[in-house]
């Protein structure tokens, strides 16, 4: 099955082509007190931001296992897709933070517990240092694969925080990963060398599901898949799509697609999650 929209796909040609927006990507790092060391992310600024006093929404978008602050622009085509979408006036023009954990699977833990840098300190910094919306409807969260995992929980443990979410070929199992996933082999999920099905337990989405729904809050989420993923997450985020659909059925989307488990599919599909989230965010204001 194959469901995705790529009209906006036809508007990044044309930007390119024209050159009529240009976002800036920088990079930055602050000290994390909860993680001990800097904190590296990539920021992605719209066309215009230096010379306004508006304040923007926020898009947080996370990498997944062993990615970098980087990956999404060197690799996902991030800025070109922002620049193509904000000049067509398809989404609000926003703020994209783009941070950094390598090896962490953005879950706390005996390791590091990046979770919680996440939400307690680098999203404060964010809305410290630069003008952005400081409230839910300016703020959403993405990520593709260990990032869908972490965006996930961010926003079922949190979601007075955010408007909505995108969760990209998320590495989403209820009970334990796949033989092949590197959720078995990171050392976050493992006890003495060894996988450890109870930390995997209490880390992965079912551990939040029902703290979500007591919420009462509505978090809408898109959520997708290619249909050759080789880490079978195209079923597990069916499962996921179906949990969430019986608690918000009119706020939650689904995509299966024609494809792996790659950056043709989070590159090729950020867009079309990018414009699903812009109908729950607030747009720049004085």
């Amino acid at each position: 099955m194959r469901i995705m929209t790529v009209g906006w796909q036809a508007l990044l040609g044309l930007v390119l082509c024209s050159n009529v927006w240009a976002g800036t990507v920088t990079l930055h790092q602050f000290e994390s007190s909860t993680l001990g060391r800097s904190m590296s992310f990539s920021l992605y600024t719209p066309d215009g931001y230096e010379a306004t006093s508006e304040r923007y929404p926020v898009l947080y978008l996370l990498h997944g296992n062993l990615g970098t602050e980087n990956s999404w622009v060197e690799r996902g085509g991030i800025k070109e897709t922002a620049d193509a979408l904000i000049a067509a006036g398809t989404i609000p023009a926003q703020i994209i933070v783009m941070p950094a954990d390598p090896n962490f699977w953005w879950t706390d833990s005996a390791l590091e517990s990046s979770h919680s840098a996440l939400i307690q300190e680098l999203i404060p910094y964010i809305d410290g240092e630069y003008r952005t919306i400081n409230e839910r409807g300016g703020r959403t969260i993405g990520g593709y694969s260990a990032g869908g995992f972490g965006a996930a929980n961010a926003v079922l443990r949190y979601p007075h925080l955010f408007a909505a979410a995108a969760l990209l070929s998320p590495a989403l199992y209820a009970i334990e990963p796949p033989a092949t996933s590197s959720g078995r082999t990171t050392p976050v999920f493992q006890q003495n060398g060894e996988f450890d099905r109870q930390l995997w337990q209490a880390a992965t989405y079912s551990a939040w599901l029902d703290v979500y729904k007591a919420s009462g809050t509505h978090v809408p989420m898109y959520v997708n898949s290619g249909d050759h993923d080789r880490f079978d997450i195209a079923y597990h985020a069916v499962v996921f799509f179906q949990e969430i659909r019986e608690y918000q059925p009119d706020s939650v989307e689904l995509r299966i697609f024609d494809g792996d488990h790659d950056f043709n599919a989070w590159g090729g599909s950020v867009g079309d999650a990018m414009i699903y989230m812009a109908q729950f965010i607030t747009s720049p204001k004085l």
